[in-house]
């Protein structure tokens, strides 16, 4: 229900190629870690979004979607269900055109808010696990 196959074709192959990864910190072991490593292998640019705003995988990090001074197309969130809507709200804010809740973030209103808003967005689901079904 919140992740048709349409959608998620559309935000990978479509919404452009600058991703911003909210939670994405240098720690390897962290899952966001990982899908910031495939959404490169597959071309995307991958921004780093955490208080830290430390530089992950060679890109400069940023303590907050609207400390990023270049249009990002994708917000990628790895944070709590309950603070993910509040992410959400910021993608619109800075003209974000999908927000991506990875698996286990779930926040129906937010994904209602942010369709309203004209957004694509796909909720509990991971990139990295969809992109290479893609062909």
């Amino acid at each position: 229900m919140y992740a048709d196959t349409e959608t998620i074709r559309k935000i990978l192959t479509q919404s452009g190629d600058t991703w911003a990864v909210v939670g994405l910190s240098d720690n390897p072991s962290r899952a966001a870690y990982g899908v910031a490593a495939v959404l490169q292998r597959y071309g995307k640019r991958v921004v780093p979004v955490h208080p830290k705003a430390e530089p992950v995988h060679g890109e400069q990090g940023y303590a907050s979607l609207a400390d990023i001074p270049f249009p990002v197309d994708v917000v990628d969130v790895f944070v709590n269900s309950e603070l993910a809507g509040a992410v959400a709200d910021e993608a619109t804010a800075i003209g974000a055109k999908a927000v991506w809740f990875q698996l286990g973030v779930v926040d129906e209103q937010a994904y209602d808010r942010t369709r309203a808003a004209g957004l694509d967005m796909v909720m509990d689901r991971c990139p990295a696990i969809e992109i290479p079904q893609l062909g």
